[in-house]
Parts: C-alpha cells; sequence; structure tokens
C-alpha cells in the first residue's frame, strides 16, 4: 500500500484534491486530518509561530491508528491522507510513502476560505477576518508553506484549476510513487 499526503495552506486545495482523487483511483481510501480532535491541537497559531511552530505538539495518535488499521485491512493499494504536515510529524513521518504539496498563493486561499466559511457573514465580520489575518494568521501560512513545501516530493500549483491539480496528484500516484 501507498501512502499519499496532501498538505497545502488552508483553503489550499487539500480536500478537494483527496476527495477527486480517491473516487478516481481503484482500491483507494482517505483520512481528513479536520476530522479529527487531537490532544495539543493548537488554539493561537500566531504564538505557536512565535514559539517555533513545533507539530508535533499535536498528538497524533487517533490518526496513527487509523492509518495502521487501514494497512492492516489489506483492502486498499492507496491511502490518501488530507494532512497538513507532510513529513514534519514525528508520528506520521515514517508511514508517508510521498507527499505531495499543492502551492496554493495566499490569496487564492484567503478568498476560497471566505468563500467557503464565511458565506453568511456580515461585511464587517469580514473585514475583521481580513484584519485578523493580516495582523495574526498571515504568518501560520507564510511559515507553513515554507515548512512544508521545502520538504514535500512533489510540489503542484494550487493556482491551476482544480483538474489539473488532480490529474497532477494521479500521475504522481501513478507513476511517481
Amino acid at each position: 500500500m501507498k501512502i499519499i499526503a496532501i498538505s497545502a495552506v488552508t483553503a489550499g486545495g487539500k480536500t478537494t484534491a483527496v476527495n477527486a482523487v480517491k473516487e478516481r483511483l481503484p482500491r483507494a481510501a482517505a483520512l481528513h486530518f479536520d476530522d479529527y480532535s487531537f490532544d495539543g491541537e493548537v488554539e493561537d497559531f500566531s504564538k505557536w509561530v512565535s514559539e517555533g511552530s513545533d507539530v508535533n505538539v499535536w498528538d497524533l495518535s487517533p490518526l496513527k491508528a487509523d492509518i495502521e488499521s487501514i494497512v492492516k485491512s489489506g483492502k486498499y493499494d492507496y491511502l490518501l491522507l488530507d494532512y497538513p504536515f507532510a513529513y514534519r510529524h514525528d508520528m506520521i513521518k515514517d508511514l508517508l510513502n510521498c507527499c505531495i504539496f499543492i502551492d496554493t498563493p495566499l490569496d487564492i486561499a484567503m478568498a476560497r476560505r471566505v468563500l467557503r466559511d464565511m458565506k453568511n457573514s456580515s461585511a464587517d465580520e469580514i473585514r475583521d477576518e481580513m484584519d485578523s489575518y493580516l495582523k495574526f494568521a498571515r504568518t501560520a501560512y507564510v511559515q507553513m508553506r515554507r515548512d512544508h513545501l521545502s520538504i514535500s516530493d512533489h510540489v503542484i500549483d494550487g493556482a491551476k484549476k482544480s483538474e489539473e491539480i488532480i490529474g497532477e496528484v494521479i500521475e504522481i500516484i501513478l507513476n511517481r510513487t
């Protein structure tokens, strides 16, 4: 079984890519980081980044257990992880066969996040979110991009259309892993 982590900044296209690739590859399973609640989960990302952005503060035991269970089942050829850390987390890194980073420009990721998460928000709420992003959150996005892109096996241009990104992910999985 090949375990492929797909990373990107928030709203960078991880979930879209994982879900589409899972549907197109036979015998593929998927796990999504956001479906879990982890001990040690970071709440203040600005503070976390200023303290060195150690991804190992998250206790990923539930995710690791699910990965091991899927591997043990023998039902799948591929396990796709919608997962932000690439090879950086000590608990998961040795389980991975390949890390793909979708390098989505921060303006596109922010626009997607606002469109996805703030559909019913007022203009003032959106302005407050943009202010918070500029003052605090952007540093976490930049740090994440810097830390995870550099150690990924493959980098895909996240400004491309979804279908192109999905096609590249499938090509990497089938021909380069």
